[in-house]
C-alpha cells in the first residue's frame, strides 16, 4: 500500500526584489517545494531555485491593478496541501508586513494546517539601505513605524495627522508603503503635526537595477513625485534619518532627484 504523502505549507518571502537578498532558509524552502504560488512583485530570477518539476502558479496581487481573489489562493494553499504537496507561498518582501500573512496563516490553521514562515527583507528597509541611510539613529530617531497608504475598503484608514504629532514627539522614522496613490491625503495630514521641512525620500523598484529614487521635503513630496514620474511600488520614508542619504549633502536643493 501506498503512505499517502503529507502536505506542508511554507510562507516565503522574497525580498524587496535583488534575489542576492532571499535568505538561506527561503533557498531551501523553495528548492523543496512541489507547489509555488506566486506574487507578482517577485522577481523571476527567484524561481530559479525552484526544482524543475514544480508546479509554478502565479497569483497576482498589486494594488492598483486586477488581483487574484484572496479567497481563492487560500483555497489554492489548502487544497493542496490536502493532496499532499509541499507547498511555498512566495511574497515580495517579509509575509508579514503588508504581506496578507496573517490572514492567510488564519485561514491555513482553520483548516488544520500548520505553517512556518520565513521572513524576507522589506522593502521599506532595502530601500533606505540602498540610500546608504537607517531607520533608526540614537539622535535622529528612537523607532520606527511601517505604515499603509492602502486603507481596506470601509476603513477609515490612517489618522495620518495623529501619526505626525506622535512621529514627532517620539523622533520616530514613518515608512509609508502603497502610499503613492493617496500621497495629497497622507501629506496634508502629516503636515498638521509635522515640520513642512521634514526630509522625505521616495524609492521606487528597491534593491533592483531599474530602481529610482528622489530626496525631498514634506511640503514637496507631491511635486517631487510627479515632477520625477515615481509610480508604485515605491516607498516613502519620512524623518531626519533621510538626512543621513549619501546625496543628500550634496544637494543643492533637497526636492532635486537623486543620481
Amino acid at each position: 500500500m501506498n503512505t499517502p504523502r503529507t502536505g506542508r505549507c511554507t510562507l516565503v518571502g522574497a525580498g524587496p526584489g535583488d534575489p542576492e537578498l532571499l535568505t538561506l532558509k527561503a533557498v531551501k524552502a523553495i528548492a523543496s517545494a512541489t507547489v509555488i504560488l506566486v506574487d507578482d512583485l517577485v522577481n523571476d530570477a527567484v524561481l530559479e531555485h525552484a526544482s524543475p518539476s514544480a508546479r509554478i502558479v502565479h497569483v497576482g496581487k498589486r494594488g492598483g491593478c486586477k488581483s487574484t481573489p484572496q479567497a481563492f489562493i487560500d483555497k489554492l494553499m489548502i487544497t493542496a496541501v490536502q493532496e499532499g504537496e509541499q507547498v511555498v507561498r512566495l511574497k515580495g518582501g517579509d509575509p508579514f508586513i503588508f504581506g496578507r500573512g496573517g490572514e492567510e496563516v488564519e485561514h491555513l490553521r482553520q483548516a488544520g494546517i500548520d505553517v512556518e514562515v520565513v521572513n524576507g527583507i522589506t522593502s521599506g528597509l532595502a530601500g533606505m539601505s540602498s540610500l546608504g541611510a537607517p531607520l533608526t539613529h540614537r539622535e535622529h530617531a528612537h523607532g520606527v513605524v511601517f505604515v499603509t497608504g492602502h486603507a481596506k475598503p470601509g476603513d477609515s484608514g490612517t489618522d495620518w495627522a495623529q501619526l505626525a504629532a506622535t512621529a514627532r514627539q517620539s523622533k520616530l522614522t514613518l515608512v509609508i508603503y502603497m502610499g503613492v496613490s493617496s500621497l495629497e491625503h497622507i501629506r496634508a495630514g502629516l503636515l498638521q503635526g509635522l515640520p513642512a521641512h521634514t526630509p522625505v525620500a521616495i524609492v521606487q523598484h528597491a534593491s533592483l537595477p531599474r530602481q529610482r529614487e528622489a530626496l525631498t521635503t514634506l511640503d514637496e513630496v507631491v511635486g517631487t513625485i510627479a515632477r520625477e514620474g515615481l509610480h508604485s511600488p515605491s516607498i516613502i520614508v519620512v524623518g531626519d534619518v533621510v538626512k543621513g542619504a549619501r546625496a543628500w549633502a550634496s544637494q543643492p536643493n533637497a526636492s532635486q532627484k537623486v543620481a
